[in-house]
């Protein structure tokens, strides 16, 4: 298979999956490494697709499906797993969180966390790489961006952040 086949068709698996996929995973369908894979997303990227990089590997961003919702909270990277499933206990998906730090402006991870084993499988991948959350550039302050089935569930995030003494509140 030529490389651009190669990059036709990892666009295609990644339009084609409801989930994130490894770059180890593309590389073991294509019979290449993954260092092929990782400098083929970047050319695809450079081209113009809309990939993005999650913890558990690649996406081409969806619309997602709900209300799509914002809160804004402040813990210390302790609280991070509590923090994340007690959104998706309220059946939230959490796209993303989102600093704002005094250099680089708006920085944005994409996370696409739907359940608890989700939740624990990126706070298994943080403790494994050493790093730390982008909260703690701002002193723990930052932002989710959720994606809610229903209004209901949002308030129930609300109310479950509340509780915790996470959520920021005007």
């Amino acid at each position: 298979m030529r490389a651009e086949e190669r990059r036709q068709a990892i666009c295609d698996s990644l339009r084609a999956s409801d989930q994130p996929v490894s770059a180890a995973a593309l590389a073991a369908r294509f019979s290449v490494s993954r260092q092929v894979i990782v400098g083929d997303i970047a050319l695809l990227r450079a081209a113009g697709a809309d990939i993005s990089a999650t913890p558990r590997g690649y996406v081409i961003q969806k619309s997602p499906a709900g209300l799509i919702r914002q809160v804004a909270c402040r813990h210390s990277g302790a609280d991070m797993e509590a923090e994340l499933n007690a959104m998706v206990d309220q059946g939230c998906t959490v796209l993303d969180v989102i600093v704002d730090h005094p250099i680089y402006g708006q920085l944005t991870g994409p996370l696409q966390l739907s359940s608890r084993y989700d939740v624990s499988q990126f706070i298994a991948r943080c403790a494994q790489a050493d790093a730390q959350p982008l909260s703690n550039l701002t002193e723990g302050i930052h932002l989710h961006t959720l994606s809610c089935p229903s209004e209901d569930a949002f308030q129930r995030v609300q109310s479950a952040l509340r509780a915790m003494g996470v959520l920021l509140e005007g």
